[in-house]
């Protein structure tokens, strides 16, 4: 499954950088390409939480299901794609020695075979490395 990993340093408490990320709500504000973040179970937080997703690649909208399979407060969100586009995301909240949050992102995607498959791949690769860079730079900017 292609993808992409990145991981950087951000000068706030872990707790905080939790919180922000794991709030479905903030969710289309720091994900860059992402329009659409609604849940779909009473539950919002934490492990069994479902959403419906929209990202945003050039002209095409995808659209997925995912549930959060796993979960640990203040340490680990792990998404994984249940219906639609096939992404997972892994995100990983540690101390830094500063104070500061190391957080560590994964983002893994499924591409379909043949003609179709190709001419996404051709627009996904490019994009998200992009989007994890944005969404970095997001993250700093809005979590104080």
């Amino acid at each position: 499954m292609p993808g992409v990993s990145h991981s950087s340093t951000v000068a706030v408490p872990r707790e905080r950088v939790f919180a922000y990320v794991n709030d479905y709500e903030n969710v289309p504000r720091y994900m860059f390409g992402i329009s659409t973040f609604n849940p779909l179970t009473e539950i919002t937080s934490g492990k069994g939480s479902t959403f419906e997703a929209a990202l945003e690649v050039g002209p095409k909208t995808l659209r997925s299901t995912v549930e959060t399979t796993d979960w640990v407060e203040n340490e680990l969100i792990e998404l994984t794609s249940i219906a639609g586009f096939g992404a997972d995301t892994r995100w990983h909240f540690t101390d830094t020695a500063d104070g500061g949050t190391a957080v560590g992102v994964e983002f893994r995607y499924e591409l379909p075979g043949g003609l179709a498959g190709r001419a996404l791949g051709a627009l996904l690769g490019p994009f998200a490395g992009q989007a994890i860079r944005q969404t970095e730079v997001n993250l700093r900017e809005q979590i104080r």
